[in-house]
């Protein structure tokens, strides 16, 4: 399928499911990259305010993008219904998002925030029915379920504070309880915000566009609230100094935003919003892995459970054949 025939299509195509290769890879790899980032967040928050944090990623992911889209030959005037759309995801996406993600992530573990965030798929489908008239079908709920319910296991686990060492469940411990729950209402407003996000960008206007322009443009928009955000709410620039730290923030930028968004939205437009989303499942379940190498995560037969129900949902759901099924 060309690029415009996909374009000008309103609602994702019957056929596309995860069975094809052009659908498949991208996904694994959007997957694979996302759920390493939650443990390379956490290394952008303590030494410089969270909101600066997010500034200075997308600092370095927007002249990027554009990049991109020069590369590819996309041209960058999206007239005003475009910008409109742009400045939408951009502030919801870009700066909504990722300042409460990160907002989040300084009261609860990064394994208890993506396991929140994977919920995404959830008001991604029912914000796809309400605004693109995708529907929602019986595949769909029952897939859904059964990854809930996997996810609850993986947050009960840890909430005993199985999960990640005693340091880390010490964030969450030592912190009482209001502040375990104005983490679980970050991590909620974030999922919120990318959902609305991700159901905007796949609308008429956005499905004339070129991917990689509207999302230059979104992260131009987004960037320009994120420095906004953290001038009025933690005071001028503070540029870190640990080589760490810019590392990490060059990943975050150029490999979880610049690579990942484009392949993310186009799946969106394939899949539909609803199946799209439930990349989140897998990458909590990757972001584990990650936790389990790196962070010394302890799995239980509570977490294991949780695990491989949700990988029953994410098949469950996508071998649908039906959009947004």
């Amino acid at each position: 399928m060309s690029e415009t025939q996909a374009q000008n299509q309103i609602q994702p195509q019957a056929t596309d499911s995860l069975l094809r290769p052009a659908v498949a890879l991208p996904f694994l790899l959007v997957c694979l990259i996302w759920g390493s980032t939650w443990w390379v967040i956490t290394g952008q928050i303590g030494e410089v305010p969270a909101s600066w944090s997010v500034a200075w990623r997308f600092v370095l992911a927007t002249p990027a993008m554009f990049v991109v889209a020069l590369a590819m030959r996309r041209s960058l005037r999206i007239g005003a219904d475009g910008h409109r759309l742009a400045f939408l995801v951009g502030a919801t996406q870009f700066c909504g998002n990722y300042n409460f993600v990160y907002r989040a992530e300084m009261h609860l573990t990064s394994g208890i925030v993506a396991v929140m965030i994977s919920l995404l798929l959830v008001p991604n489908a029912v914000l796809a029915r309400l605004l693109l008239g995708q529907p929602i079908t019986r595949r769909f709920v029952c897939g859904s379920a059964i990854a809930i319910a996997g996810i609850a296991l993986l947050l009960a686990h840890e909430a005993q504070g199985g999960g990640i060492g005693a340091g880390d469940m010490g964030s969450i411990g030592g912190g009482g309880s209001n502040k375990v729950a104005l983490g679980i209402l970050f991590a909620l407003i974030a999922m919120l915000c990318a959902s609305v996000s991700n159901v905007v960008q796949a609308n008429e206007v956005g499905r004339r566009l070129p991917m990689v322009s509207l999302l230059a443009w979104a992260m131009l928009y987004g960037t320009a609230c994120d420095v906004a955000v953290a001038w009025v709410t933690a005071g001028p620039p503070i540029l870190p100094t640990s080589t760490t730290y810019w590392l990490g923030t060059g990943y975050l930028a150029l490999f979880g935003s610049v690579v990942t968004f484009p392949l993310y939205y186009t799946l969106i437009r394939q899949l539909g919003a609803g199946r799209a989303g439930y990349n989140g499942v897998a990458v909590v379940v990757i972001a584990m892995l990650f936790s389990t190498v790196l962070e010394g995560y302890r799995w239980s037969a509570l977490a294991v459970a949780g695990a491989m129900l949700a990988t029953v949902g994410l098949v469950v759901a996508l071998s649908a054949r039906k959009p947004s099924a």
